[in-house]
């Protein structure tokens, strides 16, 4: 198959063919229709993740058909339209077993744990816990973005955040989560503080529903008359981390969804608000397969609209100029050819 490998971190990222992934007795190998090119997958490239072992193939957030099916596998067949999670978890392990396959004890991830879907196929593990099936009427385009960036919004917004109508939520960093995060808000009827120093972002951000957009979080206390009830840092910076947590009202909630890898300096959490203002500091990782319906349930009843997120379809030849300059241009970026 085809495939984007690197063979040194921020080395160069070169199409090659590459042996055909085979599916475990209890996994899947997926023919990929398309791919999101997605924060991540730099940080992967960058070194960041000390899961990645080199040579490697990058993409974690995919849809499209199952072409092989393990020997185990009960619930999926060649030919079924699908999406999957970007944490595949085991399904027996007592997070699993609790509901919460998103930090599951013996989690692998396409792009990280193993290669991923910058190719042609992509193996997963565990299918029967970790497969979405795909409505017809949603585009393998914009399903590829499910499994990561707008998966991750919607459970860091509702499950985690647990932003109410009518509330503040102040969404820092307007890439492909936090638009998501913004479109999300603004559905379950929170009022949207978005911000982000691109006034291309910040325009996205408007049209997704936010009510006021900025280039910093300055003045966001005032603007929202006492501070925001939710904030989620999005980009993942120690000072996006440190503006969310001082943004917030007392006893509002700060939500943890950008990667901080220790590489880019850790984040210094003003703890003395924290315990002053009983504030609460979340982590968000992912949503769990079991948790898609609700979401996609708003989809199928347009509420949420995440084909609006994608601005851009690459081949995969382009791939590689869109990993290594991810964030500077708004939207999403998929890749739809292969």
């Amino acid at each position: 198959m085809r495939a984007l490998v690197f063979e040194e971190f921020g080395g160069p990222l070169t199409v090659r063919e590459v042996a055909d992934p085979t599916p475990g007795p209890d996994g899947v190998v997926v023919t990929v229709g398309a791919t999101g090119v997605c924060r991540s997958d730099w940080h992967a490239w960058s070194g960041h993740d000390p899961d990645v072992v080199l040579p490697h193939v990058p993409g974690h957030e995919f849809a499209g058909t199952v072409a092989a099916v393990g020997d185990r596998v009960r619930g999926w067949a060649v030919g079924d339209r699908v999406t999957a999670p970007f944490v595949c978890a085991c399904g027996t392990c007592p997070p699993c077993r609790e509901g919460a396959g998103q930090v599951c004890l013996r989690q692998t991830q396409p792009g990280f744990t193993h290669w991923g879907s910058f190719a042609e196929h992509v193996a997963l593990d565990a299918a029967d816990v970790n497969l979405v099936a795909l409505p017809e009427e949603l585009t393998t385009t914009t399903a590829a973005a499910l499994g990561c960036r707008y998966a991750t919004a919607f459970r860091a917004v509702t499950g985690v955040g647990r932003a109410a109508p009518g509330e503040w939520v102040l969404v820092l960093g307007c890439g492909g989560v936090g638009l998501s995060a913004v479109q999300v808000a603004v559905a379950v009827g929170a009022r949207v503080v978005a911000v982000d120093p691109s006034p291309g972002a910040r325009e996205l951000a408007v049209a997704m529903g936010a009510e006021h957009a900025l280039p910093s979080a300055e003045g966001v206390t005032e603007l929202t008359a006492g501070g925001v009830h939710v904030g989620l840092d999005c980009l993942g910076s120690p000072a996006t981390c440190e503006a969310s947590v001082r943004a917030l009202r007392p006893r509002g909630r700060h939500v943890q969804v950008g990667l901080l890898p220790p590489a880019q300096g850790r984040a210094q959490v003003p703890m003395e608000l924290v315990v002053a203002r009983e504030l609460a500091v979340l982590g968000s990782h992912g949503m769990a397969a079991a948790d898609y319906p609700a979401m996609l349930s708003m989809i199928a009843a347009g509420r949420l609209r995440p084909q609006d997120l994608v601005t851009r379809e690459l081949s995969l030849d382009q791939a590689a100029e869109a990993l290594v300059a991810v964030g500077r241009t708004p939207g999403i970026a998929v890749v739809t050819s292969f």
